[in-house]
């Protein structure tokens, strides 16, 4: 069957500001459960195999959704490109869980979802906002880790802390566009402000949902022992270690193949099987 692909939805979220999601799913009668991808850090929605992934989902029964952050720093009008690094610098975890909800809300209600069979699969920093709205929110059903931080207090430290206080501001560059990226210092300020809502330990183990961590042992950004750690804090969940998986399972910008690469692909046949045993067949 044909995967229907809806791209570029564009979602109003008065909290925020308008952003874009995508939807893959096949034609059927019957509804079909939601899954949502939500990205991570200097991530987007059209990152490199995203969209191959968002396909094979579809092709196994399932409603797929991603989309963009409204501040990760792209546009409606570029959503694959860091255009608007304004946005970018004002972006914090109390705007990327408003857009989570948002997004959330706004696919239960299409008439192709069924609404009771929700999972969140969040990777790297995408994770650890996926795990706060999963304790937040009793629709979520299953919640699947990939690559995922185990605390969202990500920070400069000592001196350089300081520096960012006095100034304002910090930057870090993007290394594939070297681009100097803005963070303004109300990005802790809000975390500080929210401390015990954005405490990914907390909302891990206190997380009713099915859950599903998937690590690379080879992982360059964010060390397996993050997933470990999560593991250890809910002994509920299942650990799945890919062996010398990277952060990313293989895939970068731009992915130029018509096939997932063979980590990611392995990420995305477990993720297939976890759903369907503990969300779809339950």
């Amino acid at each position: 069957m044909k995967v229907t692909k809806n791209k570029n939805i564009i979602l109003p979220n008065p909290e925020t500001k308008n952003f874009l999601a995508d939807s893959f799913y096949q034609e059927s009668e019957e509804k079909l459960p939601l899954i949502i991808f939500v990205h991570g850090y200097k991530g987007y929605k059209d990152w490199g195999a995203w969209d191959l992934m968002a396909e094979k989902f579809a092709e196994a029964g399932f409603f797929f959704v991603k989309f963009n952050f409204s501040h990760n720093g792209t546009t409606v009008e570029d959503p694959a490109n860091f255009a608007d690094l304004e946005a970018f610098g004002n972006n914090n975890y109390s705007k990327e869980l408003s857009d989570l909800k948002f997004v959330i809300d706004y696919f239960c209600k299409n008439e192709k979802v069924d609404s009771n069979k929700i999972t969140l699969i969040g990777h790297s920093r995408g994770g650890g906002i996926s795990i706060i709205k999963t304790c937040e929110d009793i629709r979520i059903n299953g919640l699947i880790t990939l690559a995922s931080v185990d605390s969202l207090e990500r920070f400069p430290k000592g001196e350089a802390f300081e520096n960012w206080k006095n100034k304002g501001v910090y930057y870090v560059e993007n290394g594939r566009t070297k681009q100097q990226m803005p963070h303004y210092y109300q990005f802790f300020e809000d975390f500080e402000t929210h401390f015990h809502r954005f405490d990914v330990e907390r909302s891990m183990e206190m997380a009713k949902a099915h859950v599903l961590i998937i690590h690379g042992t080879n992982d360059e950004s964010v060390s397996v022992k993050n997933a470990e750690h999560l593991h250890l804090l809910n002994p509920n969940t299942e650990l799945y270690l890919i062996e010398n998986a990277n952060h990313t399972f293989g895939a970068k910008e731009p992915w130029e193949e018509n096939e997932l690469p063979e980590d990611m692909n392995e990420v995305v046949e477990k993720c297939i099987d976890f759903i369907t045993e503990k969300i779809v067949n339950e």
